[in-house]
């Protein structure tokens, strides 16, 4: 018995760590004005990446790189259609979800002969999660998000490019160029996040975000676009799916046992959007907020 809350523990931060990293970069994005709802895509992306690079070079290393490689062209992808051609950004990051999930299952077909599951890899042989160096990577996310937002002349900019892009303009600073280098911190730490995914279930399953990049946002919102604050509410979110793990095994419905994370954060956001103020230009592209001024 004394160990069991040891166990829970454990598993509540293991969950947190995919939340974490995608919630850390959500802020990046939003900060220098881009709302990305692309997140989703991206976790998914770098999961079939990581797996993809392992299975066919037996080297996590590889896994790590090409799931980085894939988090950022789908990034740039989103970049380029939200920052460059001005598109609505909502509308771009569903869109970019949806191409995900259907190249991804192709992916599948092509290359494990499957559309539902890949072959199953080793993912990063640790005795510690402690010890598992993406959940290093979440904990450097987090402090150095902070650090680097709050206290560096790269997060000044970024954080005046999404408060106001016009009087970022006026100051020298190149507005295109800060929200895709937001865009792009989001797209490696989402693929991160989903090669954290992919190494500890050990196979790649369609469409295995199951979500995370939704309520990474809506960590992002509760931690006030703080990567701090966006850390603290991702452990909230991992225990209440920690929560679900161990009620499937009670006596209570397992349709309203699954839906008890989307329900918490249906709820939690009901009471914080109203206080959280939102970066002024987050999802305002840059030209026409300033044919409007």
């Amino acid at each position: 018995m004394g160990i069991e809350p040891v166990v829970i523990l454990l598993q509540i931060v293991r969950l947190a760590v995919p939340y974490t990293l995608t919630s850390v970069g959500a802020t990046f994005s939003e900060r220098g004005g881009v709302v990305n709802l692309a997140l989703e895509g991206m976790i998914l992306i770098g999961a079939f990446g990581a797996a993809f690079g392992q299975y066919w070079t037996g080297s996590a290393v590889a896994g790590i790189v090409l799931a980085l490689l894939c988090g950022l062209g789908v990034a740039l992808l989103f970049a380029f259609i939200t920052v460059t051609l001005k598109a609505d950004q909502i509308v771009a990051g569903i869109a970019i979800n949806i191409l995900v999930m259907g190249a991804t299952r192709s992916g599948l077909s092509l290359l494990f002969g499957s559309a539902m599951n890949s072959e199953r890899i080793a993912g990063i042989d640790v005795p510690f999660l402690f010890l598992d160096p993406l959940f290093c990577v979440a904990l450097v996310s987090v402090v150095g998000g902070q650090w680097l937002l709050f206290h560096t002349p790269y997060g000044l900019r970024l954080r005046a490019t999404g408060e106001s892009a016009e009087t970022a303009d006026s100051a020298g600073i190149n507005v295109d160029r800060m929200r895709y280098s937001g865009v792009l911190v989001s797209g490696a730490l989402a693929a991160l996040a989903g090669a954290f995914l992919v190494f500890q279930q050990h196979t790649f399953t369609d469409n295995m975000s199951a979500g995370r990049g939704y309520i990474a946002l809506a960590a992002m919102i509760i931690g006030k676009w703080r990567p701090v604050g966006a850390a603290l509410a991702s452990l909230m979110f991992a225990a209440t799916e920690s929560m679900e793990i161990w009620l499937q095994t009670g006596w209570i419905p397992s349709q309203l046992v699954q839906s008890l994370p989307y329900l918490i954060t249906l709820f939690v956001l009901a009471g914080f959007v109203g206080r959280a103020s939102a970066p002024g230009d987050a999802g305002i592209p840059f030209e026409k907020n300033r044919k409007s001024q």
